[in-house]
């Protein structure tokens, strides 16, 4: 340590200046390159990956509460036939077919509806506790569809 003390003292006033700065300089740049940097590279992977465990948790809980409506939904109550038949009335479908197949599954065929219509009315009746078993959809080319339906009712 003396010796590097006789070294640096033996430069003269501008050299020790320039020697401090550039000393100053690299420390700092040793800091920021040692410290600053990791960390902040370590807090931006772990924001990346709360946004992304947050973004995990909403999806999981919003089907967690889907599936425990679902769960908490009654059965259906009454004739499976007549409430299909009165459903259908009700959407504006016309019901070729409805045939019942056992005491808790009926069977039924709609010749021309859009698919749209089609879709919405066959979710609103598993909301009502009305479970599609099968579908069979023919595409009619005009945008209209075909269905043959085997439907049951939810049980408790």
């Amino acid at each position: 340590m003396m010796g590097l003390r006789a070294w640096f003292a033996a430069r003269s006033l501008r050299e020790r200046r320039l020697l401090l700065v550039a000393l100053a300089l690299a420390l700092v740049t040793l800091l920021w390159a040692g410290i600053v940097l990791p960390v902040r590279d370590a807090l931006s992977s772990t924001r990346e990956r709360h946004a992304s465990a947050v973004d995990r948790l909403g999806t999981t809980m919003t089907r967690v509460d889907r599936l425990q409506t679902v769960r908490r939904r009654p059965p259906l109550t009454g004739d499976l036939l007549e409430i299909l038949r009165s459903e259908a009335a009700d959407a504006g479908f016309a019901l070729a077919t409805v045939d019942r197949q056992g005491t808790d599954r009926v069977r039924a065929t709609i010749q021309s509806a859009r698919p749209g219509a089609l879709a919405g009315w066959l979710a609103r009746l598993e909301a009502r506790g009305i479970l599609i078993d099968s579908a069979t959809l023919t595409d009619h080319g005009d945008r209209t569809v075909g269905a043959v339906l085997v439907l049951k009712a939810r049980v408790a």
